[in-house]
């Protein structure tokens, strides 16, 4: 083989290894739409805390992935803030639905977990969840656990 043939090989092989890499980037970033179907519906739900929880975050029910979150905002009047999620429309859930921001592992992303309810009705574009669960936030669970074993003594 010559010299030339090995060149042009070693670039293609770069070339492919790079663009591998470029695609896994964007599916561990979720900034692809590579695999979704369609626009599906939104809905809201408000928590006190929703921790590290980021746009295009993952929404899943029973461990299949279902939407994504696609708006995280404040609210000035409830004092709480309000997630918006675009859930796909394939997946339908009880108006009774309840919603809580869960981590994937012990140091995970945290990700909007639903949890079906036995309401007859369905949740429509533009519902609001109003069963939630915020985020757990370890350094508050620590300090919690600091405080009570302080006053034990």
């Amino acid at each position: 083989m010559s010299t030339r043939n090995i060149e042009i090989l070693v670039g293609l092989f770069v070339a492919g290894a790079l663009a591998a890499l470029f695609m896994l980037a964007m599916k561990v970033s979720n900034f692809t739409s590579y695999g979704e179907t369609d626009g599906g519906y939104e809905i809201r739900a408000r928590f006190d805390n929703v921790g590290g929880l980021k746009v295009r975050s993952p929404v899943s029910a029973g461990g299949v992935r279902v939407g994504k979150v696609t708006n995280i905002s404040y609210n000035n009047e409830s004092f709480e803030a309000v997630v918006t999620m675009n859930i796909e429309s394939k997946y339908k859930f009880p108006k009774d639905t309840s919603a809580g921001i869960l981590t994937a592992g012990l140091l995970g992303e945290q990700y909007v977990g639903l949890e079906p309810g036995g309401d007859e009705e369905n949740l429509a574009a533009g519902d609001m969840i109003e069963l939630t669960q915020s985020a757990l936030v370890l350094e508050q669970v620590i300090g919690q656990f600091l405080y009570s074993k302080a006053q034990d003594k």
